[in-house]
C-alpha cells in the first residue's frame, strides 16, 4: 500500500453485535465494555499547546496512584476493563502494566507520545505506534491487540492510520467517534460496532465510543468528560436507551486523572480548563454508581466470547444504511466542495 496523508481509505465495512441484541431476538442481561485512557493530567490534548512532551520529565506524576485508585474500585466492583495505555507512561512505570496485567485486566495502546493522527505523517504514526506497542509488550509480557488513538483522532483526515493498524497486528480500534467536536470525530459514522476490511485481505474491528440519537442529532454519552460533566442521570439514561433502542453493548470510558482533584493545576486556555477541571470532585462517585447499575467487561472478554458473532437479520439492515464510515467521508468530500 502507498500511504498518503489522505482521508481515503479502502477500508470497507461489515457489521457486528453481540449475543443479546436486538439481531437476537430482544435485549438480554449481558456485559457492557469499561475502558480507560492510562495519561497523566499534563498528558492530555486541552495544554499541549502549554507543556511540551520534551518537558513531561519535569511534571510530577500521578497517573500511577490515579490508575491503583481505579484497579482498586474495580477489584471491589468485580469487574474487569481494558487498559489503553501511553507507552510513555509503560516506560516509565513498567510496574504499574505488570500491575494492570496481574489483576487480570486487558492492556491496549494509547500511542506513546499522545499526539493527534491527523497531524503526523504516515510514517510517524507508525514509528509511534510501534514503539508503543514493542515498550507495552516488553513490560507485559503479553501481546497487544487493541488500539485507541489520542483525542479520537482517527478522522476523514487520518482514515489511512486503519490500514497501518492492521499491518502492525493490531486486530480491533476503538478511535471513531460519530460525532460533531472541535478536536476530533468523524460525522455519519457508524455507531455500533462494525468491521474494516483493509488491504492485504486484512480485517480491524471497530468499537465506537457510545452515542444517542435524539431529535436527529447523534449526541455522546458515558465516557469521559461527558460522564464527568453531565448529569449522572443523562448517563443511565442514555445507557437505558441505547440498550432498549440499539440493542448494543456500550462502549465506556474514563481516564485516571478524572478521579484526582487535588492534582496540580495547569493556566490553561478557559475552555481547557473547563473541559478538564470541572466535576473532578464527583467522578469517581459516578463511576461507582456507573459500575452498580450495570456489569461491565473488557474488549477481550468480550471478543473472547462464543456468542460474538456476525448479525442476522440487523446485519444486513445496517448494511443497507448510509451511516458508515465511507458514507461519512463522502459526506465531507460533498461540504467542503
Amino acid at each position: 500500500m502507498t500511504e498518503t496523508p489522505t482521508g481515503s481509505t479502502n477500508a470497507t465495512q461489515d457489521h457486528f453485535v453481540a449475543s443479546g441484541t436486538r439481531a437476537y431476538g430482544g435485549v438480554l442481561p449481558g456485559r457492557h465494555i469499561l475502558s480507560v485512557d492510562v495519561e497523566d493530567y499534563f498528558q492530555v490534548e486541552a495544554f499541549a499547546d502549554l507543556v511540551s512532551r520534551e518537558s513531561w520529565d519535569q511534571w510530577p506524576t500521578r497517573v500511577e496512584q490515579n490508575t491503583m485508585r481505579l484497579l482498586d474500585l474495580f477489584d471491589e466492583a468485580d469487574t474487569k476493563a481494558t487498559f489503553f495505555v501511553l507507552g510513555w507512561v509503560a516506560a516509565k512505570v513498567p510496574s504499574l502494566v505488570r500491575e494492570i496485567t496481574r489483576r487480570g485486566h486487558e492492556l491496549a495502546c494509547h500511542s506513546y507520545w499522545h499526539r493527534c493522527i491527523y497531524g503526523l505523517t504516515p510514517e510517524e504514526f507508525r514509528r509511534d505506534t510501534r514503539l508503543a506497542k514493542t515498550v507495552l509488550e516488553q513490560a507485559s509480557g503479553v501481546a497487544i491487540r487493541g488500539y485507541r488513538a489520542p483525542s479520537w483522532s482517527i478522522t476523514v483526515r487520518s482514515l489511512w492510520a486503519l490500514d497501518i493498524l492492521g499491518e502492525e497486528g493490531f486486530e480491533y480500534d476503538s478511535s471513531i467517534y460519530p460525532i460533531h467536536h472541535d478536536i476530533y470525530g468523524l460525522p455519519g459514522a457508524r455507531r455500533v460496532p462494525y468491521a474494516h476490511r483493509l488491504n492485504g485481505n486484512r480485517r480491524l474491528q471497530e468499537f465506537p465510543p457510545a452515542t444517542v440519537r435524539l431529535m436527529g442529532l447523534t449526541l455522546p454519552a458515558a465516557g469521559g468528560g461527558y460522564l464527568r460533566l453531565l448529569p449522572y442521570a443523562y448517563t443511565a439514561w442514555a445507557i437505558r436507551r441505547m440498550e432498549a433502542e440499539e440493542g448494543q453493548q456500550v462502549v465506556v470510558y474514563l481516564h485516571p486523572w478524572e478521579i484526582d482533584p487535588e492534582q496540580p493545576r495547569i493556566a490553561g486556555r478557559v475552555r481547557s480548563r473547563f473541559r478538564h477541571y470541572t466535576n473532578l470532585h464527583s467522578m469517581e462517585h459516578k463511576v461507582r454508581k456507573l459500575l452498580q447499575l450495570r456489569r461491565f467487561q473488557s474488549f477481550q472478554q468480550m471478543l473472547a466470547s462464543a456468542a460474538y458473532s456476525r448479525a442476522g437479520a440487523d446485519g444486513r439492515r445496517d448494511q443497507q444504511e448510509t451511516n458508515s464510515t465511507t458514507a461519512a467521508v463522502a459526506a465531507h468530500a460533498r461540504v467542503s466542495q
